[in-house]
C-alpha cells in the first residue's frame, strides 16, 4: 500500500466523505440512518464537531480520501464532557488493509492529547466483525449489546457497545 496520509479534515474532503458515508448508509449496516445525508447536512455535522473542538480525520492514499475519522459528544449532558464516541467510515475497496486501524489509533491519541478520558463505540450491527475487531485491536473492551434495536433491510440489528480509557481514564481526576 502507499503512503497513507492522515490528517485533520477540512472542508474540501466533505464531497468524498459524503459519498463513503452515503455507501455505508445504502449498502451497510454500519449506521442505522436510512436516507444518505445531503453535501449540506455533512457540512452542518461536520461544523458543530469542529466549533465543539472535537477532532475530524481524513485518510488519503495518493491524494484521495479512502476514509475518515472523528468523535463527537457521547451524550449532550455535561457529566459526559470527558466521554466522546467514535466513528471510523472507509471506502469498501479499502477495507481490510489497515486504514482503519491507523484512523482509530491516531483518533484516540487526538482525544488524549485533548483530555478526554474514555472513548464508547456504538458498533451497528452485531454481525461486524471488521469493526469489532479493529476497535478490539486499538484495545477496547466489549461491553454488551442491546439485542434488536434497529431495523434496517427488512430485518432486526443490534448495537455492540464497547469502551477503552483514555489517558488516565478514570484513575485520576481530570484537569477542567
Amino acid at each position: 500500500m502507499h503512503a497513507l496520509d492522515i490528517r485533520p479534515s477540512i472542508a474540501a474532503d466533505l464531497p468524498a466523505i459524503t459519498e463513503i458515508y452515503e455507501h455505508a448508509v445504502r449498502d451497510g449496516t454500519a449506521t442505522f440512518e436510512l436516507d444518505p445525508p445531503d453535501l449540506a447536512e455533512m457540512s452542518r455535522r461536520f461544523g458543530v464537531l469542529m466549533e465543539g473542538g472535537f477532532p475530524y480525520l481524513t485518510a488519503a492514499l495518493e491524494g484521495r480520501v479512502v476514509g475518515y475519522a472523528y468523535a463527537g459528544a457521547y451524550r449532550p449532558r455535561p457529566a459526559y464532557r470527558f466521554t466522546v464516541e467514535n466513528s471510523v467510515y472507509l471506502r469498501p475497496a479499502i477495507h481490510r488493509r489497515g486504514v482503519g486501524l491507523k484512523l482509530l489509533q491516531r483518533l484516540v491519541a487526538e482525544c488524549e492529547s485533548r483530555g478526554y478520558r474514555q472513548m464508547i463505540a456504538v458498533i451497528g450491527d452485531s454481525a461486524n466483525a471488521g469493526s469489532i475487531g479493529v476497535h478490539r485491536k486499538c484495545g477496547f473492551q466489549m461491553i454488551g449489546t442491546h439485542p434488536d434495536v434497529g431495523f434496517k433491510f427488512g430485518r432486526w440489528l443490534d448495537t455492540v457497545m464497547m469502551q477503552r480509557a483514555l489517558g488516565d481514564g478514570g484513575r485520576t481526576l481530570p484537569v477542567e
